[in-house]
């Protein structure tokens, strides 16, 4: 008999009645009833229920134990009654009678309870995360990320995609984030940057003559968490094409996305291929932003004309000043009782609004506080425009296009999620494409890169040379599911005078484009194909899969919002000898007190 076990917690049936078994794991429960105390063990598995009777030698030490000792237990196994059979778990018709136990592992008073749901809050929680893991939602989050990246990897060689590893220390880059610095001792005032991304890694890797790549690639920011982020690292499915068109990139990469979500999206329904593709402008437009929840049926459109010249002067003077008006549906809302409508307006007060106008239709008229300032045929414009009719609502956001997208789009998620209209047993997909190159840098009024530096421009030196930068648009994309942007991706820039003119007109001489992007741009001048991927993220792929809010609850050993490890008590000091051997000395910031 093997010395620790032979079948795993999860492994005994019925057929397996008589036999002698041994099993080891966790103790996850005691039961106490008296003559018999039942212990359910788990390890990696499940759970096996054993049990053993007061007067066996081994029930006083059993009954010490506490919870989450680690124990080895051999015995018969036997049937359950019928009254005892739990068929909620695949080994609930046996039970193992304890006739000898090991300890293994002994355990302290407890944190927190393993085997309870309770919020113990993130410092405990990261702390202990060694414990936490064991929980059963945490521990089948784990497994589900490995088992989507095992899926991922097999689905991308079975394409013809061949997997490298790229340098963890490289150069700075501009991703549009901070980046990670590494002293280096070899090299005084000098410093490695952990790569934000594999990005001129994995072009220079389509130069050097391979065709299709991809990557479970770390990336490292130092970057600020949010639920959808995690501060400092994260993992993507980083992916690379040779001699294709941004169509060839979503044709690869499609397939392997909905394959995925339909393994692991526990019956839900995905897209259907081909994927939606929504210009960046037209989602504005539409949905308030870049990375529209396609579950939410409510579409919004632009009523600026409806409005301009009006009596109601908060939006007719609003217009004049270059304003508009965006008005977002609200499906069957005439039904809603005036709390519905008051609570949206508070809702909007607190977001900075002034407030969120309405019109209610019914009976053929519109009725609300700024109905009476659209006359019929406006009225009939706006029902027109919007889409809307009697039983239904219609809300407004007016001011700068920016902001009032942006409200809008917060409306729009606001209004679908108290109306009920959000399908939460679907996963949406779409590409966002034709994003502009550059865009204004509101602090300094200067042209910069709205996304990837190294993405071609539609039009192509010809646009670059002629044409309004704010005007060019490129071959960027994201590919966007139930609202969360999953990944960005584009055709590469692949001709040195491109990517030089590009530089220039977002502010670097070709000396700076030489310096700071020596390899990329060397290389270039030497024969690069045509080239373009994209870099899903495998956390937020997890998330959504696993339906949880918050990619903490996917990640094996997350940082705290404040990007500390409680766990391994980093960020840390160094000794002072270290600093001496990379020639580096700390200058603390200064106090209140200084």
């Amino acid at each position: 008999m093997h010395r620790y076990r032979t079948h795993n917690c999860d492994a005994l049936r019925m057929a397996d009645a008589g036999a002698t078994a041994r099993l080891s794991g966790w103790m996850h429960r005691k039961r106490d009833h008296g003559n018999l105390l039942f212990v359910d063990l788990r390890d990696h598995f499940g759970i096996t229920q054993c049990v053993v009777d007061v007067s066996s030698p081994v029930f006083p030490e059993i009954e010490a134990l506490r919870l989450e000792s680690v124990i080895c237990v051999t015995g018969e196994i036997v049937r359950r009654s019928d009254e005892t059979i739990n068929s909620n778990i695949p080994t609930g018709e046996i039970e193992l009678v304890i006739a000898e136990i090991e300890l293994l592992g002994p355990a302290d008073q407890l944190p927190l309870q393993v085997n309870s749901d309770q919020d113990y809050g993130e410092e405990t929680r990261l702390r202990y995360r060694f414990l936490d893991l064991r929980r059963d939602r945490l521990h089948r989050n784990i497994k589900l990320r490995s088992d989507v990246v095992s899926s991922i990897r097999r689905r991308m060689t079975d394409q013809g995609f061949t997997e490298f590893q790229t340098p963890i220390l490289t150069s700075t880059s501009p991703e549009g984030a901070r980046d990670f610095l590494v002293p280096s001792r070899l090299h005084p005032g000098s410093f490695y940057a952990l790569p934000q991304a594999p990005q001129q890694f994995k072009q220079l890797i389509m130069v050097a003559g391979f065709d299709r790549y991809f990557q479970i690639a770390p990336c490292f920011r130092d970057e600020d968490a949010r639920a959808d982020r995690s501060p400092g690292e994260f993992y993507q499915l980083d992916i690379e094409m040779s001699f294709v068109t941004q169509d060839d990139v979503f044709e690869a990469i499609e397939p392997v996305l909905h394959g995925v979500f339909e393994e692991f999206g526990g019956g839900k329904k995905v897209t259907p291929l081909p994927f939606l593709r929504i210009p960046c402008a037209e989602s504005m437009l539409k949905y308030g932003n870049d990375k529209p929840d396609l579950r939410n049926p409510i579409v919004m459109t632009d009523v600026t004309d409806i409005w301009q010249g009006t009596d109601f002067k908060i939006f007719a003077s609003s217009i004049e000043k270059g304003s508009v008006v965006r008005a977002i549906p609200a499906p069957g809302a005439a039904e809603m009782p005036r709390s519905f409508f008051d609570k949206l307006n508070d809702w909007a007060r607190a977001e900075g609004a002034g407030g969120l106008g309405y019109i209610i239709f019914g009976d053929g008229e519109g009725k609300g506080p700024i109905a009476k300032f659209l006359d019929s045929d406006r009225t009939a414009k706006l029902k027109e425009t919007a889409s809307v009719g009697d039983g239904d609502a219609v809300f407004f956001a007016c001011g700068p296009e920016a902001d009032a997208s942006r409200f809008a789009g917060q409306a729009r998620d606001r209004i679908g999620a108290e109306l009920g209209l959000v399908d939460e047993d679907r996963f949406d997909f779409c590409w966002i494409v034709d994003y502009p190159m550059f865009e204004r840098d509101e602090r300094t009024g200067g042209i910069e890169f709205s996304h990837n530096p190294f993405s071609m421009p539609q039009g192509g030196l010809e646009a670059l040379e002629n044409d309004d930068p704010l005007e060019i648009k490129a071959y960027q994309y994201d590919i966007v599911c139930n609202g969360i942007e999953l990944s960005s991706g584009a055709i590469r820039n692949h001709l040195p005078e491109i990517m030089y003119k590009a530089f220039d007109i977002a502010g670097y001489d070709q000396n700076e484009v030489d310096t700071r992007f020596s390899g990329m741009i060397n290389a270039l001048k030497y024969g690069a194909p045509p080239h373009g991927g994209a870099a899903p993220g495998i956390d937020r792929i997890v998330m959504l899969l696993a339906d949880e809010q918050n990619i903490r609850e996917v990640t094996m050993f997350p940082m705290t919002q404040q990007a500390q490890d409680l766990m391994m008590s980093a960020p840390a000091a160094v000794d002072d000898s270290h600093l001496e051997e990379l020639h580096i000395r700390v200058v603390m910031p200064p106090t209140k007190e200084d």
